[in-house]
């Protein structure tokens, strides 16, 4: 049997085929991407001259649905040279590619005799440990399979990706009758370690877990807001966050599908299903119909329940009123439910705030709530295995923050059940079994270790725990903090490993922050191997407390930020110089301060979905801690034999990052941009980002760590000042950029070029660190980099004055 993945084929190139594609060359393996031969030739095909036995002609489709994933937002690819890893053919001409590739992955239309035809003609071209695995949304994999031998059926399953691939964390794997235990488990590993899914096992039923509960729900949702006279408006005010639900809420969530997929999935259940109530469940109002054949199926027509429509002053989004299927100007929903609900801390008291309200948003939110947490323990046996995987698959496949078991136990099961008692609703037998037992939650836990959850006839089972996911609560819950300030952490991770983790709001670096970091350094190199900078909040770190920092600036303490900006400097350096290794795990979006975090770092261990960036320029400053002179010295790294002509080019290509505040699309992308070091890993699956940092700082250790020797940087100088200036003139001349844009380049440019020395010179990092300084004390003190600062304060938006 296989032990891994390293060719893997796709049948079918459309949208998704085209996307699991690219994400399974994003995680390096080579691909083979095939699609039908064109029946007839296009006119392009004509105007060259080509005939149906051209090459180009029959790998069309292929080829198309590969331009496609290169081009499409948001992106498919991390980085889209690695398109070079996929090559095209058809399902003619290439089936004999097959032989050589370890996973074949269906993903043709969504028709069962068309899916068992091709099973048939791939079961002779596979080798005979190829695994084989369809990525359908719904259609039985035993039937899919049924015309195909046992020894193929042991190593078929379905593997569902959700859409897009690249972003969507949930992969639903679908067993068949005759799949074998390893094979599944092997998938399983694929999926978590190699891929960066979260995988669920799901029975092979109508739908799955995620689409049938989320379907269910939608269609519920739609039958209660005729029932209450509510618009789509009004109800994405209410099934959005505060019902711990994605701000796209439902018709949001509705457009971005498409109504078309929609109708597809809940047509494919009410097919499927057998008992009467449920297949009226999934019957579609006939509004959705008649949107369908006006082409109103979302954002991919440019209209559904909601369209942009372009006035006097820009655009505004109007909402479709269901009774005349007219579009009409946005309605604000009045609530105090739905106002409390949003005060709430925590998703927890949000739903049960919400859901216990007295007003009609509450009761309408009650309403389609508790039928969904009826449904959900009324298949819940037919589905899964157990209430753990129903839940993942509902926060990993449709981004809820609680999965249905969670949210009963948030809102209380025994309050809850006799709510529902006594409007007159049935109690399923899994959840009467639960309460009958004596228990009133579905999960229960003492230290966020020991979790133990509900799986019927009142018993429990214990929580089986990957070793390779740390969790930074479960080691605070379980007495491991070495130290804490209300802005930041040292955590013991265990084997000597110390974690730095940031917990001020939006982890934030203020002088909390400073000194748990001044604080970390010391205690490790007294007492631990090794340093972690990491931690477990939605985004690493958005940089410093810009709202101190404009405060102080309005109060004109610039004594004040001067010490706190050359604390930070002084932290980063004594990061940098530690006697002991130090491994940064920036994810999700690490800016600013939070890059100038990782810079000094030993090795940096980045979540592939990492946005960083040196973003300062967008509010009128430039890097304060150390971020320029790390980006001069990575650019140094490029060159041998000092400043040359070509150190000015790497020195360009820093300064274009830095003035244009670049933010990566990915962790593979910041390489290419220069925020990372080719040598810095990359972890696909962020819940082993923490193991995986802690095993690369365990290795420097173990490997005889040396502290690092500070050496002079080479500097371009006022040679390579002058052409930097020059190319932000022209800028300036092409009306590019402002006044003020020119006056932040020409600081970044004096501390990136090393001042007013000749080309050459040496300098030391904290040269660099003093020249830094005193361009951010500069900048700050400008009147118009302080109405920046707010500005972004205030709306979220760079101003450009």
């Amino acid at each position: 049997m296989i032990d891994n993945v390293r060719k893997a084929a796709v049948l079918g190139a459309g949208v998704m085929g085209a996307a699991i594609a690219a994400h399974l060359a994003n995680a390096g393996i080579k691909v083979v991407l095939l699609d039908i031969v064109p029946p007839k030739l296009s006119e392009e095909d004509n105007a060259k001259g080509l005939t149906l036995q051209d090459k180009a002609v029959r790998n069309r489709f292929a080829t198309k649905g590969l331009a496609a994933a290169r081009k499409v937002k948001p992106a498919a690819f991390y980085d889209v040279d690695d398109a070079a890893l996929i090559e095209v053919g058809n399902l003619e001409d290439d089936l004999g590619k097959l032989r050589d590739c370890d996973w074949v992955i269906e993903v043709v239309v969504e028709n069962l005799e068309v899916k068992q035809q091709l099973l048939e003609r791939v079961e002779q071209a596979v080798g005979p440990e190829t695994i084989v695995s369809s990525n359908t949304s719904g259609i039985s994999i035993e039937k899919m399979s049924q015309n195909c031998s046992l020894e193929f059926r042991q190593r078929f399953l379905g593997t569902h990706f959700f859409n897009p691939p690249r972003y969507m964390k949930l992969l639903e794997i679908i067993p068949g009758p005759d799949t074998r235990p390893e094979i599944v488990s092997l998938m399983q590993s694929i999926g978590e370690r190699i891929l960066g899914k979260g995988v669920v096992l799901a029975k092979d039923t109508p739908n799955f877990i995620a689409n049938r509960i989320g379907t269910y729900g939608l269609l519920i949702t739609l039958s209660a807001m005729e029932a209450y006279e509510l618009g789509v408006d009004e109800v994405d005010a209410v099934t959005g966050p505060a019902m711990g639900r994605p701000k796209s809420a439902t018709f949001r969530t509705l457009d971005l599908v498409g109504l078309d997929t929609f109708v597809h999935v809940a047509k494919n259940v009410q097919q499927s299903v057998t008992r009467d109530w449920e297949k009226q469940a999934f019957a579609v109002p006939d509004y959705i119909q008649k949107m369908l054949d006006n082409g109103w199926i979302g954002e991919k027509a440019g209209q559904g329940f909601f369209k942009r429509v372009k006035n006097e002053n820009g655009k505004e989004i109007h909402a479709l009123d269901l009774t005349t299927l007219d579009y009409r100007l946005r309605r604000k929903l009045k609530s105090s439910s739905l106002d409390a609900a949003k005060r709430a801390k925590g998703v927890q008291a949000k739903i049960s705030t919400l859901v216990y309200g007295k007003d009609k948003a509450s009761q309408f939110a009650w309403d389609i709530l508790k039928k969904v947490l009826l449904y959900t323990a009324t298949i819940q046996t037919e589905i899964a295995d157990d209430i753990v995987a129903v839940d993942n698959a509902m926060k990993w496949g449709f981004n809820w923050d609680l999965g249905p078991y969670e949210t009963w136990d948030a809102i209380g099961v025994e309050k809850s059940v006799q709510r529902m008692r006594d409007e007159g609703d049935t109690i399923p037998e899994f959840v009467e079994q639960l309460l009958s037992s004596g228990k009133t939650s579905f999960y229960e836990s003492t230290d966020h270790h020991n979790i133990e959850f509900y799986v019927g006839n009142g018993e429990f089972r214990k929580q089986t725990e990957n070793p390779e996911h740390l969790s930074l609560a479960t080691l605070k819950a379980q007495g491991k903090v070495i130290k804490k300030n209300s802005g930041a952490s040292l955590i013991d991770m265990g084997d000597g490993v110390a974690c730095l983790e940031f917990h001020s709001p939006k982890q934030a670096i203020g002088a909390d922050v400073i000194q748990m970091m001044d604080f970390s350094v010391d205690e490790v190199s007294r007492n631990w191997d090794a340093l972690v900078i990491g931690n477990e909040a939605p985004n690493f770190c958005v940089g410093a407390n810009l709202m101190l920092m404009l405060m102080e600036a309005q109060d004109e303490n610039w004594q004040d930020i001067n010490a706190i900006v050359q604390q930070f400097q002084n932290a980063a350096m004594k990061l940098k110089y530690s006697d002991k290794p130090v491994v940064a795990a920036p994810f999700s979006m690490a800016l600013g301060g939070g890059m100038e975090v990782c810079f000094p770092a030993d090795h940096i261990q980045a979540a592939a979905e990492s946005y960083v960036g040196l973003v300062e320029v967008g509010v009128g400053l430039i890097p304060g801690g150390g971020g320029n002179k790390e980006m001069l010295l990575r650019a140094n790294e490029h060159v041998q034999g000092g400043a040359d002509v070509r150190l000015e080019n790497y020195v360009a290509k820093a300064f274009e990052a830095v003035a244009t505040a670049k933010v990566s699309t990915s962790a593979k992308d910041a390489k290419k941009i220069g925020y990372l070091r080719q040598s810095d890993g990359i972890t696909l699956n962020r819940d082993f980002l923490l193991h995986d940092a802690k095993q690369r700082a365990l290795g420097m250790a173990k490997s005889g760590y040396q502290r690092k020797v500070e050496k002079l940087v080479p500097v371009v100088g006022e040679a390579g000042a002058a052409l930097l200036k020059t190319g932000v003139e022209a800028m300036k001349q092409s009306g590019y950029v402002s006044n003020h844009d020119v006056v932040i380049a020409h600081h970044l440019i004096n501390v990136m070029t090393g001042g007013a020395v000749p080309r050459g010179t040496l300098v030391t990092e904290q040269y660099l660190l003093d020249l830094e300084r005193e361009a951010f004390l500069s900048l700050i003190g400008e009147m118009k980099t302080q109405q920046r600062m707010q500005h972004m304060l205030t709306t979220g938006k760079p101003l450009r004055n």
